[in-house]
């Protein structure tokens, strides 16, 4: 027993070793980068606001472009750590990308992902909503230009985000559909300003002299009003020819909550927009065959 408890013992209190390496610095190790942050002075919102880009790795040995995934609430303590990691994901599978993330950070997400409400009780309940276009207009006319300007940009720019930045992307696809070619709209928060305009959605005249336009759509078990507003959306939707637009819903509700939809659906909606060849294995090694061995080099 007495051995026992010094064992113990020593787990709480650690090695000398150990105790003495947590005094120096140099022990802490050497920080883990996963991107480059830069501040935005923006003249629409007023004030700065943080941008935060992931590259491929690849970027810096190529002269490719790449496509660009602006996304929102993109802040390091928002989703752009587990975003830029999805990306990452990319560049090591070989199964789609790559591509550069651009997270764009929200500081009052509910005044600058929401569209104006119209319906008196959103408008009592919710006095700071409305500025979407606002916050589209500093996407339009800061971001995206600075970004261009300073990295090698493909041909497609794709904007992503969940639920308020989820009902922001859907906003931006039905009045600016042009700002963007794919769209990755998460569990949005179609619930907003009662469903109004999804109802007798006419997306004709928004999307006329455009083609290539892609939307990813996920749901999880959210239900009510949510799911009510995208299931108006797909129907408004359905319409369009795949030529303009081409939707792809992920029914997510039997086995997703609000809370754990993102990052899971985030991979398909990449998957399915930006697939890469199939990666060429080579024969299959022996060890993966029942009772082979290793072949027999030449002269043996």
């Amino acid at each position: 027993m007495a051995r026992w408890l010094v064992f113990v013992g020593s787990l709480f209190l650690g090695s000398p070793a150990l105790a003495q390496n947590a005094d120096d610095p140099s022990a802490l190790g050497i920080p883990i980068e996963i991107g480059r942050s830069f501040t935005l002075d923006s003249a629409v919102m007023g004030d700065e606001r943080h941008l935060n880009v992931w590259l491929p790795p690849e970027y810096e040995q190529s002269d490719k472009e790449y496509t660009v995934v602006y996304l929102l609430d993109g802040a390091v303590s928002q989703d752009f750590t587990h975003i830029a990691g999805l990306a990452s994901l990319a560049s090591l599978s070989w199964t789609f990308g790559p591509m550069i993330i651009v997270g764009v950070e929200t500081k009052d997400r509910r005044s600058e992902l929401t569209p104006p409400a119209s319906d008196k009780r959103y408008i009592q309940q919710f006095p700071e909503s409305g500025s979407a276009a606002k916050f589209r207009r500093m996407l339009r006319n800061e971001v995206i230009p600075y970004i261009e300007a300073n990295y090698r940009a493909g041909g497609r720019r794709a904007l992503m985000g969940e639920s308020l930045a989820g009902l922001f992307v859907v906003d931006t696809l039905l009045r600016e559909p042009g700002s963007f070619h794919d769209y990755i709209s998460i569990s949005p928060s179609l619930w907003w300003d009662d469903r109004r305009g999804l109802s007798s959605l006419n997306v004709e005249q928004s999307f006329r002299g455009l083609a290539d336009r892609r939307l990813f759509l996920a749901m999880a078990d959210e239900g009510g009003t949510m799911q009510d507003g995208v299931d108006l959306l797909l129907k408004g939707l359905a319409e369009m020819p795949s030529s303009v637009l081409e939707v792809k819903y992920s029914d997510r509700s039997s086995h997703e909550t609000h809370a754990t939809i993102y990052h899971g659906a985030a991979e398909d909606a990449m998957r399915w927009l930006y697939p890469a060849p199939p990666y060429d294995y080579g024969p299959t090694p022996w060890y993966l065959i029942e009772g082979a061995s290793p072949p027999v080099a030449e002269g043996e």
